[in-house]
């Protein structure tokens, strides 16, 4: 079997990425290992969640640090899954997340786009 196990995600800095990411979306950093003077293997998922986890991975060049914030060319990048919906788009709201328009019905459910702390654009996605 095999199974998308982490994602990386391009960032400028690990501290603040860590702080958006457990703090604003409420996930749990699952490791933090220095592995020389300035790079870190650093891991956070959604909390309670067994799917992928996001590998932060700071940006080491100028090439990288144009990445940042579009990873896909303006396209929605992540599809984060909530079995709680409106719990957990207002936890979001209330944590300061900026969401790019207002939930809307789809065939597949409620579905809202917010961007991350770069820039990336994420949908949040409830039954």
């Amino acid at each position: 079997m095999l199974q998308i196990e982490k994602i990386s995600l391009i960032v400028r800095d690990y501290d603040e990425a860590i702080t958006y990411y457990t703090q604003k979306l409420d996930f749990e950093l699952l490791e933090d290992t220095p592995l020389d003077q300035t790079k870190r293997w650093v891991v956070v998922r959604p909390k309670n969640s067994d799917g992928a986890s996001l590998l932060l991975a700071k940006a080491a060049n100028e090439h990288q640090l144009g990445a940042i914030g579009n990873q896909t060319g303006g396209r929605v990048f992540l599809f984060l899954h909530s079995d709680n919906f409106e719990k957990d788009y207002q936890r979001m709201l209330n944590h300061g997340v900026e969401f790019v328009e207002i939930p809307r019905k789809e065939a597949y459910g409620t579905v809202v786009v917010f961007k991350d702390l770069y820039g990336n654009l994420w949908d949040l996605i409830g039954p």
